[in-house]
């Protein structure tokens, strides 16, 4: 298959933490770009990312087809970002934000004569999957691929970036407790990888035409335990805290207890299907293809990056003397 000249991309969720950086990517390249998110008003912030009227914003609720037929209209290629981590329940709940949206959007994208459909998935995605997150990530892979057979799955491990909701939420922990918690041992393996190479492979599934089909996932250099990260954060921050082991048994009890806030509108710190899936290593399959099948040969590493924002929470923030590596 040819590859795809750039035209209209639709991204959906493009404002979040991966979608912000791939508009960037695909502005770079010359799309014109809409990004169809739930409040347009919030996402203004990647407007400088392309040149004047490079970048369009649509209101779209993505369990509403309709919405979603009016977003895709005219497209030549189509990206779905949208995922939610912990399952709020309603429009916001695993089904509807990964399932549902998933078949609209492959749905209207036919309707609409798209070209490229690129799926913005996990590593562990799998319908028979015991975690509900990674259960509907692989169903939504199922409804795409349904529609589209030659739809781009992209699959990325744990990804870091100054906005991450994982380094920052720990880095932020050892602030304030005096122990961090060392779930299941800290014996969980991760491959993270940087949000603007995630952002790059994104850019390069819409446009590549051997990438057709295809389902990558997405590490970076290095394997982290869990242990390892924590330590990391830990000599980032310059907080030395305790790792409290927490035993497998006792952090699903907990993380069924902290769920609940999700009721009253909150974000959990610690949902029980989060360690359900800490349970499995979130790594590359020796088999798979990844970053360097897309081109992207020389990956960012962890500890060359989250220096650069973890400073903040240091004491004396970024005036504070650099930790000794």
């Amino acid at each position: 298959m040819a590859d795809l000249a750039p035209g209209v991309v639709t991204l959906f969720g493009g404002s979040g933490f991966i979608g912000a950086q791939a508009v960037r990517a695909l502005a770079r390249r010359g799309w014109r770009i809409r990004v169809a998110v739930r409040n347009p008003v919030l996402a203004i912030e990647v407007q400088p990312a392309g040149d004047p009227g490079q970048i369009q914003f649509m209101r779209c609720d993505v369990t509403s087809a309709e919405d979603v037929a009016a977003a895709v209209r005219g497209s030549n290629a189509v990206v779905n970002l949208v995922g939610v981590l912990h399952d709020g329940g309603g429009k916001r709940g695993f089904k509807s934000a990964h399932v549902e949206a998933a078949k609209n959007i492959a749905q209207a994208a036919k309707s609409a004569g798209v070209e490229r459909v690129v799926q913005i998935s996990a590593i562990g995605a799998d319908a028979d999957s015991p975690s509900a997150y990674a259960r509907t990530k692989g169903e939504a892979e199922n409804e795409i691929r349904a529609v589209y057979p030659d739809a781009v799955i992209l699959r990325p491990s744990l990804v870091f970036g100054a906005d991450d909701g994982f380094l920052n939420r720990f880095a932020a922990m050892a602030t304030l407790a005096p122990a961090l918690p060392l779930i299941g041992g800290g014996k969980t393996r991760f491959q993270p990888v940087y949000v603007g190479d995630v952002a790059e492979a994104v850019a390069r599934a819409v446009t590549r035409g051997d990438a057709a089909g295809r389902t990558y996932e997405l590490g970076g250099p290095d394997i982290f335990t869990f242990r390892e990260v924590l330590e990391l954060v830990k000599r980032e921050t310059g907080r030395d805290r305790l790792l409290a082991p927490i035993p497998f048994p006792v952090a699903r009890l907990l993380g069924s207890l902290l769920q609940t806030v999700s009721l009253i509108g909150l974000t959990p710190p610690l949902t029980r299907d989060q360690v359900v899936m800490l349970q499995k290593d979130n790594v590359v399959s020796p088999d798979a293809e990844g970053l360097a099948a897309l081109g992207v040969v020389h990956p960012a590493s962890m500890e060359s990056i989250a220096p650069s924002y973890l400073y903040r929470y240091r004491v004396g923030g970024q005036f504070a003397p650099s930790p000794a590596h």
